[in-house]
């Protein structure tokens, strides 16, 4: 358990502290965007695996036993976390890495962080819904990660790019529909259809590729 613990812990410094704060411009400096980006996936690639190992390796300590009718609601939690997730994969998304911040469009009109949302609401399903100690750490980890980097990137981008922060800021807000009514015409249908078609497969295949029901 101790090294899944260092390991969520390195996880959350290696994003959090570094990638959202001015170290990032210390060792750009020094490596620059290209250098940085590189040093920055392999070692987010690497701490992903010794995170995975460490989980599988840990043992079991539960906390809290979920009953099956939250496992539903937690379920039904994993479709709009998914709709973000396709969201933000399927159009340019201004708040991601190599992208300059601009006007909101598509899922960024919910949320300028819906790839983070993502991947947040999945983390805090899977804490909830497994209820030991090594998924605590684990999925914890992600979804704290997560919640820290919006407010992180969103300094980052104000410090960057003040102007196009500032059309980026003006129609879109962390919270999702905080900002105000959605065009969801803008935001369009295959989100909502590539969400419904990817949540219905891992409900699906989940005991398989996991081992463990979703829902039941």
């Amino acid at each position: 358990m101790t090294l899944l613990l260092l390991a969520a812990l390195f996880w959350i410094a290696w994003h959090v502290g570094l990638a959202g704060t001015g170290l990032r411009g210390q060792v750009v400096a020094r490596l620059g965007e290209t250098g940085f980006m590189i040093l920055f996936s392999v070692v987010s690639v690497a701490s992903i695996i010794l995170l995975v190992m460490a989980y599988n390796a840990a043992p079991y300590v539960g906390l809290w036993a979920t009953p099956s009718w939250v496992r539903w609601l937690l379920a039904l939690v994993m479709l709009p976390a998914l709709i973000l997730f396709v969201g933000s994969v399927t159009r340019p998304n201004p708040t991601a890495a190599g992208q300059k911040p601009g006007p909101p469009i598509g899922i960024t009109r919910i949320t300028r962080h819906p790839m983070l949302w993502s991947f947040a609401l999945w983390g805090i399903v899977h804490v909830v819904g497994n209820g030991d100690l090594a998924s605590l750490i684990f999925f914890g980890g992600f979804a704290l990660t997560s919640l820290a980097g919006m407010p992180s990137i969103d300094a980052k981008l104000a410090r960057r790019d003040p102007e196009g922060w500032a059309r980026l800021a003006a129609g879109s807000a962390i919270i999702p529909f905080a900002a105000g009514r959605v065009d969801w015409a803008e935001v369009g249908a295959r989100p909502l259809i590539l969400g419904v078609v990817l949540w219905v497969g891992l409900l699906a295949v989940h005991p398989i590729a996991f081992g463990v029901p979703a829902v039941w």
